[in-house]
C-alpha cells in the first residue's frame, strides 16, 4: 500500500547546513549560502497530422551550476584557495601555475596523474542540528569567482563575502547510511 501521508511534518530550515569541499577546506567552514542545483529536462517535440507539436519527455538532463558564498577571511586564505585553483586550471602566466597546482593537491602518486576536480557534500540538518541527509557532488571544479569591492564611503563595518560557482559531473541525494533517496 503506498504511502499517502508525509511522516515527518518538519519544515525544512534553509539555515540547516553544512558544506564539505575537499579541495577547499577554508571556503567550506566559512560557508554561509549554498544551493542543490536545478535540474532540467530536455523537451523533444512531436508533429501531429493536425499541425499540432505535442512536448515529449526528451533524454538529455542538465544540471545547474553549485553556488558557494562563504566570509572571507582577513588573510585570504579561503579565496585565494579558489583562486589558486582557478589560476592553475586556466595558467594565466605560463605552465608553472598548473605544475604548482598539480604537486600541491592533485598529483595521485597511485595513477602519476593529474586530478584537478574535488568532491564536495552539502548537509543538510534536520530541525534540531542533526545531520538529515547528504548531496554529494563529483567532479567539482569553479569556474568562477567574484570581485572583492572595497569602499571607503560605508559607515558601518561589513565583512567581505565571495562567492564562487563550480560544474561538476553528477550529484546525488542520500541518507546518512549512504542509500540514495
Amino acid at each position: 500500500m503506498a504511502k499517502n501521508q508525509i511522516d515527518n511534518r518538519n519544515f525544512l530550515s534553509p539555515t540547516g547546513f553544512r558544506f564539505i569541499l575537499n579541495r577547499s577546506p577554508k571556503v567550506a567552514f566559512f560557508c554561509n549560502q549554498a544551493n542543490i542545483p536545478d535540474l532540467t529536462l530536455s523537451v523533444a517535440t512531436h508533429s501531429t497530422r493536425l499541425g499540432r507539436d505535442l512536448p515529449q519527455p526528451g533524454n538529455k538532463l542538465e544540471f545547474g551550476d553549485l553556488n558557494l558564498r562563504f566570509l572571507v577571511d582577513e588573510n585570504l586564505e579561503n579565496y585565494m584557495e579558489i583562486q589558486n585553483w582557478l589560476r592553475g586550471l586556466g595558467y594565466p602566466n605560463d605552465l608553472r601555475q598548473l605544475y604548482d597546482l598539480q604537486k600541491e593537491y592533485f598529483f595521485d602518486e597511485s595513477s602519476k596523474s593529474m586530478n584537478i576536480y574535488s568532491d564536495g557534500t552539502l548537509m543538510v540538518l534536520s530541525n534540531s542540528n542533526i545531520p538529515n541527509y547528504q548531496i554529494r557532488f563529483k567532479g567539482l571544479f569553479p569556474y568562477l569567482l567574484t570581485t572583492l569591492d572595497y569602499d571607503a564611503t560605508q559607515t558601518e563595518a561589513e565583512y567581505f563575502t565571495a562567492n564562487v560557482s563550480f560544474k561538476y559531473d553528477i550529484y546525488t541525494i542520500v541518507n546518512m547510511s549512504g542509500d540514495e533517496l
